[in-house]
């Protein structure tokens, strides 16, 4: 049966190892006016003064987790702002955004393509959908770019499984789900994939 095609990011699933995963993350800032938005279950990145943004594709900066919502004060109405996404150009002092940063979380995320078996251990990149994200849900729509499978340990993503999901667990068709780790961790990058 054909899979599913419906991106959403990289969603949490368990812990290395095979323990439930506890809803565990970290508080970082989002500096006043960042540009761009940034959804739940994209990748996030470190910038110099102590803040962070989204990764796109191609880009090897060592990540911090993936984006699981934030809070701020609207400026315009004075209320707090609690969302699943970070609409982009916010002037605010008090930017937090919720991370799902350890290193030993496994993701599940949508392929742009079959995945095969035969690539598990690779380590890849991100396919940047357009648009990004989806406004209503503040959900991501970055998938896993299979063409990029490769040894390099600088790829954000490495793959160990392939999701039990029956919608979304067919190898050889398009949209395959895959469970992954992030690869290029700011906590300690992992191994060189499997060619």
């Amino acid at each position: 049966m054909a899979n599913k095609d419906a991106a959403f990011g990289l969603k949490p699933s368990r812990m290395m190892g095979g323990a439930p995963y506890s809803g565990g993350q970290s508080r970082y800032r989002i500096a006043s006016g960042l540009s761009g938005a940034i959804f739940q279950g994209d990748l996030i990145q470190q910038l110099t003064g102590g803040t962070i943004s989204r990764l796109g594709a191609g880009d090897t900066t060592p990540i911090v987790g993936v984006f699981n919502g934030c809070q701020y004060t609207d400026p315009t109405s004075g209320e707090q702002v609690f969302s699943n996404s970070y609409p982009g150009g916010i002037t605010a002092a008090d930017i937090i955004a919720f991370v799902i940063d350890d290193p030993n979380v496994v993701f599940t995320v949508q392929a742009n393509a079959a995945f095969p078996v035969a690539d598990l251990f690779g380590n890849f990149d991100i396919v940047d959908q357009s648009p990004v994200g989806d406004t209503a849900s503040g959900r991501s729509n970055v998938e896993l770019a299979v063409s990029t499978g490769a040894t390099a340990t600088t790829l954000p993503l490495k793959c160990i499984d392939i999701s039990q999901d029956p919608s979304n667990s067919d190898v050889a068709t398009a949209n395959t789900n895959v469970l992954c780790v992030i690869q290029n961790h700011i906590m300690g990058v992992k191994g060189a994939g499997l060619a």
